[in-house]
C-alpha cells in the first residue's frame, strides 16, 4: 500500500469560491491556497498548468481542508467584517514576484499606493512596470491585495479580472474602514 502511494501523483484540490461580485477559482495543497481568482480571467487555464508543473501535481475538483475556512472569510470580507485573512498561502513565483507580493500584503486594509510607490517599497524606484507585470502574474486575488495598487494619475491602472471588480473592492474598502478600524480598536485594552 505504501509504495503505492509513493508513485501516486500529487493532488492539487479545485473549488469555487462564491462572493457577491462572481465566483472564484480557487485551488489549494495541503499546505495553503495557490490559486485564487474571478472566473472569467483568460488566464486561469495558464496559472493551473504553472501550479500543476511546479507542485509535479494534477488539479482536479476536491475536498481540500482550506476550502471552508476560505470561503467563510471571504464571506466576512464581502460583510467589511475581515481585513486579514489566516489562510495560509503557497505562493508559486520567481523570488522577485514573491518579493512584491509580500509588499502587496502589507498595503493596509482601505488604503491604496501608486505602482511607482510599491516599486519604492521595493527599494527598487526604478521598476514600475516590473513591479506592475509581477503584480498581474498574482494568483490570489483578493489575500494578496493587487488591487489596492493604482496609477499615478488616480486612474485604476489594470486588474486581472476587470477594472470594475477593481473598483468594487476599493470601494468595498473604503466602505467599511472606519467600522474595521473602530472594532480594532475597541478590541485592544
Amino acid at each position: 500500500m505504501r509504495e503505492y502511494k509513493a508513485i501516486k501523483k500529487n493532488i492539487i484540490a479545485t473549488t469555487v469560491i462564491k462572493t457577491p461580485i462572481g465566483d472564484m477559482f480557487c485551488a489549494a495543497t495541503n499546505k495553503g491556497v495557490c490559486i485564487l481568482n474571478f472566473f472569467g480571467q483568460n488566464n486561469i487555464e495558464e496559472q493551473v498548468k504553472r501550479v500543476q508543473v511546479f507542485f509535479n501535481a494534477e488539479a482536479i475538483p476536491a475536498h481540500n481542508k482550506y476550502f471552508e475556512c476560505l470561503q467563510k472569510e471571504i464571506n466576512e470580507y464581502f460583510e467589511g467584517k475581515r481585513s486579514d485573512f489566516t489562510i495560509p498561502l503557497q505562493l508559486v513565483g520567481t523570488s522577485f514576484q514573491q518579493s512584491v507580493w509580500k509588499i502587496l500584503m502589507s498595503i493596509p486594509y482601505g488604503e491604496t499606493i501608486t505602482y511607482k510607490e510599491e516599486a519604492v517599497l521595493l527599494k527598487n524606484p526604478n521598476s514600475s512596470s516590473a513591479v506592475a507585470n509581477a503584480n498581474s502574474k498574482n494568483m490570489i486575488s483578493i489575500i494578496i491585495p493587487c488591487h489596492r495598487v493604482i496609477k499615478s494619475d488616480g486612474k485604476l491602472g489594470t486588474y486581472m479580472a476587470d477594472l470594475e471588480k477593481k473598483a468594487s473592492l476599493i470601494k468595498l474598502e473604503n466602505n467599511y474602514k472606519c467600522d474595521i478600524i473602530r472594532k480594532s480598536h475597541h478590541h485592544e485594552h
